[in-house]
């Protein structure tokens, strides 16, 4: 799938640039509007049968379904710096533009992490989980390889899914998230770093060598962005003669 993804981005440039236009994955192009989002559909299967459903359960999820969630809940935080890996991934995640900023999940609630696809009878090899803070803009070797990993965590040891989040999370008040334990991601891709550093579960699942070497990358980016001066910064402190 990740050959897949890198191969339609080349295609679509290349389209585009045929076209006299330019085609771009930045997860945050223009200010003001929505960013662009790769939101990952995900499920397991045993054999043709779609391990994430259970036609008994309310939300037709199996517990493991239900521990894969739990998973990518629980560490979505240190993965994000691989899922969002650039400065501009978080000019994406802020409330408000649909982008999802806060940990949690539901099946209509589109200011979720993750989000369930409703059941359609008939429908059981399409159950399906959809995890929404990826820009299309991420190495998605990287990206698909820690959800993965995060998942099977938690049905390897069986973390318990919290209940589904049905208010719109954006007009919660802080206090309000803070009782309901709905977190957020990192605010910026410093924050990121940090948690991504300390990640036993990312480390793992990428390898010591690239785990090693994609730190020390996204560190020299951030110097890189820390040290640049702004127009805003210029135009408010400039002497006026």
């Amino acid at each position: 799938m990740a050959d897949n993804v890198m191969t339609y981005r080349l295609i679509v440039k290349e389209i585009a640039r045929q076209q006299g236009v330019y085609a771009t994955f930045m997860p945050k192009p223009v200010f003001g509007i929505n960013g662009s989002g790769m939101h990952v559909h995900q499920s397991l299967f045993k054999g043709e049968k779609n391990a994430f459903f259970d036609e008994n359960d309310k939300y037709h999820l199996s517990k493991i379904g239900k521990s894969y969630i739990a998973g990518l809940l629980r560490h979505a935080p240190e993965i994000t710096s691989i899922t969002s890996q650039w400065v501009n991934s978080y000019k994406r995640l802020v409330p408000g533009y649909e982008a999802p900023v806060y940990i949690c999940w539901a099946q209509m609630n589109r200011s979720a992490l993750i989000r369930v696809p409703m059941y359609k009878p008939g429908k059981e090899k399409a159950t399906r989980i959809e995890y929404r803070s990826p820009d299309p803009a991420c190495n998605p070797y990287l990206t698909f390889s820690v959800m993965l990993a995060a998942g099977l965590e938690g049905i390897e040891k069986n973390y318990e899914i919290p209940e589904q989040s049905t208010d719109n999370i954006y007009k919660m008040t802080a206090e309000e998230r803070a009782g309901s334990k709905i977190e957020s991601l990192p605010e910026d891709l410093f924050e990121a770093i940090k948690l991504t550093e300390n990640s036993d579960i990312v480390k793992r699942s990428l390898g010591a060598k690239v785990f090693d070497y994609f730190i020390r990358n996204k560190k020299m980016e951030w110097d890189e962005y820390k040290a640049q001066v702004s127009g805003y910064e210029i135009q408010k402190y400039l002497p006026i003669l």
